[in-house]
């Protein structure tokens, strides 16, 4: 038995946390950049110079060589350059080792090759990464050996965002101003902040890594573009929550260990739906904070899985069939005293605070539910949200049976008398002690749901940032909240406005309340019939964001202009087309190069059999006519590849935008679709031995 692990001692060891600075900076230094964090006060050079100069020596004591500031442009990764702490040689050979506060606080990546959608020429090559000192630096030790990383937002040289970070510390600080307006107005006069706490979980598949290597489709675009079902998938449930094996559970104790040295709060790991199907998930933290997790965590599974000789599968659908995989946003918000928002207390009818924010977001998610929808969408989502396992493309929100009783009473009689209270839960086993019972259930099938003191957004996807889902979140909540103060501040009965306020927000978007199953046929017809929008695709997700009614509030909370809009809107467009174009080359080139070669070579042997046993005097009937529904299949795939090639040359000839994105998804997808279908089939015929590459039941099953 190795080392016993104490977590409480390894936890955050690499992270220049709010310990390490009070240890090492001088006081004076300490208080002026607390005042940066806490007010976004501007820090001065000479101080980023002594929190520079004391950060650098922390880091080279871990081990750091090198620094980077660390960003997140709009590639949905990270990005970085790394830089020795290496200064000018001396006059003795030696060299001396510095780190400024310049260097802290602003770096110059070029920026001329991340996607700006039309904000910067190629030739316009200066970006800017500045510090965001409200997520603390860490170190990272890998392969390269240990690196301090400096979490930053990334710009370019006219101030436009090229990021993910930018958008969200300022719609951080719009949801802040107008929640402290709401909460002054019930008479909270303490709390001096409120802020959007997450908590990410995150759901991946791991295979063998040897078997990965085999597979050009997980190569290039990480799903299977071809793959029969195997005998069995997830139908039994037996995979969910089921015992973790022990090369799974070697891989997760690593990944956790090395995310409790960084700060995550790694705390919850089980096996989810789909065989090879796993979940991890933290504990909350601010906004900012959680999204620059998220990317460590995603980053550690991968770099972790290759060590354990598996590969990391973030897609979010990388086996049709099953399963695919999401990241559930919790959101709530908390102020700075430790008063969450969102918390109904024992009795939710008599907390009017409550019920005037649970209110608003009913109004804020009613009112932009395309934006939200837009916030969630991907290609690899695509497959995922309304395939009868996520949640479906239409926006509506779960509340639970006490809460949709306090608002139905709102509704109808313009006050709620009671809450329906949660009661005992009877196990009928003696030995067994009866439990308190929750006054709501949970909804899997709901993609936005109130589940106690938070909403849980369920329909982001595995690998997508959750910074775009929290950007949307925080605005248009903010949005809500202005417009409730905006009222309530001139009422002259506080009381009667505000009564009136929650009456009028619960009548008029009601519609948007749904507890029954959102997966159901009749869910999408009801939907339409309460005129919810129902928006099936990324591409037809995209145009929400440069929607009048978008550009006026971003604008107005100062998230995003026009300009920053547009230039997001053409760089998902650009992303979708090529993201799709390479899954087409890469069916095309597995089709050409493995499937046809190998079907041939398989029908030759065929077809030697049936004359050996014709020859022999014997019946080849089921010989010949496995012959014959080969040869079929083979001719379908043939004419299905000239097809896809020819779309697929046809869409990469269209100029970039829209246009060429909506041929890809509606045209050029079709067709890959197409190309699948016999291959799939000849993948059921055709001698295992003879199939160019492992199957379903080889990846989801043999790790």
């Amino acid at each position: 038995m190795g080392e016993l692990l104490n977590v409480a001692d390894i936890f955050g060891e690499d992270v220049f946390n709010d310990t390490v600075m009070q240890e090492r900076l001088p006081k004076k230094v300490y208080k002026d950049l607390k005042k940066t964090i806490e007010e976004g006060k501007e820090l001065e050079l000479a101080t980023a110079d002594v929190i520079a100069h004391e950060m650098k020596e922390w880091a080279i004591e871990k081990g750091a060589t090198h620094y980077t500031h660390w960003f997140q442009p709009l590639t949905g990764v990270t990005a970085e350059k790394h830089d020795s702490f290496i200064s000018a040689p001396m006059g003795n050979g030696k060299v001396l080792m510095s780190f400024s506060g310049k260097e802290l606080i602003k770096g110059e990546p070029d920026a001329s090759s991340f996607p700006s959608g039309g904000l910067r020429a190629t030739f316009e090559a200066r970006g800017y990464t500045a510090w965001d000192c409200t997520s603390p630096a860490f170190v990272r030790h890998d392969a390269a050996g240990a690196t301090l990383c400096i979490p930053t937002a990334f710009c370019s040289y006219t101030g436009e965002a090229l990021d993910q970070k930018t958008p969200l510390l300022r719609s951080m600080e719009a949801v802040n101003a107008q929640s402290l307006r709401l909460i002054r107005l019930f008479g909270n006069t303490t709390s001096k902040k409120v802020t959007p706490s997450v908590g990410p979980e995150q759901e991946y598949f791991l295979v063998d890594a040897a078997k990965f290597q085999q597979r050009k489709d997980l190569i290039y675009t990480g799903r299977t573009l071809f793959g029969a079902m195997p005998p069995k998938g997830q139908e039994l449930d037996d995979h969910y929550f089921g015992t973790i094996r022990q090369r799974i559970a070697g891989f997760m104790k690593d990944v956790n260990e090395q995310l409790w040295r960084v700060g995550v709060t790694s705390k919850t790991q089980h096996n989810e739906v789909a065989p090879a199907q796993h979940e991890l998930a933290p504990i909350y933290a601010e906004a900012n904070v959680a999204v620059d997790h998220n990317h460590l965590v995603m980053q550690t599974l991968k770099r972790v899985a290759c060590q354990h000789g598996m590969k990391c599968l973030l897609h979010e659908k990388p086996f049709a069939g099953v399963n695919g995989s999401g990241k559930h946003n919790n959101w709530s918000l908390t102020t700075d005293d430790g008063k969450n928002l969102l918390d109904p207390g024992k009795t939710p009818h008599e907390n009017i605070q409550f019920l005037l924010v649970l209110t608003c977001v009913l109004k804020a998610v009613d009112e932009h539910a395309d934006l939200l929808r837009e916030s969630a969408s991907d290609p690899g989502n695509d497959h995922r949200l309304g395939a009868n396992e996520a949640p479906p493309a239409i926006i509506s929100v779960f509340l639970g049976e006490q809460l949709e009783d306090v608002l139905e009473q709102l509704i109808s009689t313009g006050e709620a008398t009671h809450s329906l209270k949660g009661g005992k839960l009877e196990t009928g086993v003696r030995t067994l002690p009866d439990l308190a019972k929750d006054a709501t259930d949970r909804n899997r099938t709901s993609p936005f749901a109130f589940t106690g003191n938070k909403f849980e957004f369920r329909m982001v996807g595995s690998r997508d940032s959750i910074a775009g889902p929290n950007v949307v979140l925080n605005t248009i909540v903010a949005e809500a909240f202005a417009e409730a103060c905006d009222v309530l501040e001139s009422a002259e009965d506080f009381g009667l406005a505000v009564h009136d306020l929650i009456k009028k927000y619960a009548t008029e978007h009601y519609r948007i309340v749904f507890n029954g199953n959102g997966y159901s046929d009749e869910w999408v017809a009801e939907a339409e019939r309460r005129g919810l929008p129902n928006i099936r695709s990324m591409v037809e997700a995209i145009p929400a964001l440069t929607t009048d009614k978008a550009v006026a509030m971003f604008e107005k909370f100062k998230v995003f202009t026009r300009t920053e809009l547009e230039s997001r809107a053409e760089i998902k467009f650009e992303n979708y087309a090529k993201a799709i174009n390479i899954e087409a080359r890469t069916m095309i080139d597995m089709a050409s190069k493995q499937f046809i070669p190998a079907v041939i070579k398989y029908t030759k042997e065929l077809a030697d059999t049936v004359i050996a046993v014709k020859e022999a005097g014997a019946d080849a009937g089921v010989q010949a006519e496995l012959l014959g529904e080969i040869s079929g299949l083979l001719s379908k795939t043939k004419q299905a590849l000239e097809e896809l090639i020819r779309l697929t040359d046809q869409a990469a000839a269209m100029s970039e935008g829209e246009a060429q994105a909506r041929f890809y998804h509606f045209d050029v997808v079709p067709a890959m679709e197409a190309l699948r279908a016999p291959v799939d089939r000849l993948e059921m015929i055709v001698d295992k031995e003879a199939w160019p590459m492992p199957s379903y039941g080889d990846l989801m099953f043999e790790v």
